[in-house]
């Protein structure tokens, strides 16, 4: 079945969120070693269609990349490689942290597992993932604030 895949990547964990065949729900999946989110992608691609990525994209809030950028600058030519017939969006992470916090208290979750910052990159990578979901469901996906950047445009 064909899938959209979220990434929050991070310098140390990477949080990940696939959508539903209709590509209208985003589900938290699992949070990895960002070593290994290569290998964890291929592996999960075994199983599933993989149809796009969209990568959580740090910007501040004047709207220019934050310093992390550099991190997932580093992560998408290397995510590329491995899947050079996937393509990757770039969406605006800002507030996803916060919201991935906000989004457990609501449901309830312990204090406990709230502090679990893998808790809180699954969850945020799901956010990214749903914020691309709905707006491409609502027919704005050309909104300029998000770009989809091909291999030969990125460098």
């Amino acid at each position: 079945m064909d899938r959209i895949i979220g990434i929050d990547f991070g310098l140390r964990r990477t949080g990940i969120a696939a959508s539903d065949p209709l590509g209208i729900f985003a589900s938290a999946l699992d949070t990895v070693d960002s070593t290994k989110i290569i290998d964890y992608l291929k592996k999960y691609a075994e199983k599933e269609r993989i149809v796009r990525f969209v990568v959580g994209y740090p910007v501040n809030l004047d709207g220019r990349p934050s310093e992390a950028r550099s991190h997932v600058d580093a992560f998408l030519p290397k995510l590329r490689a491995a899947f050079p017939a996937v393509p990757v969006t770039l969406e605006d992470e800002r507030f996803t942290s916060v919201l991935a916090h906000r989004a457990m208290i609501d449901g309830g979750m312990k204090a406990s597992r709230r502090r679990d910052k893998k808790e809180v990159d699954r969850i945020s990578a799901a956010i990214i993932l749903q914020s691309y979901l709905d707006r491409t469901n609502a027919g704005h996906s050309d909104n300029s604030c998000h770009s989809e950047r091909s291999e030969e445009s990125h460098d």
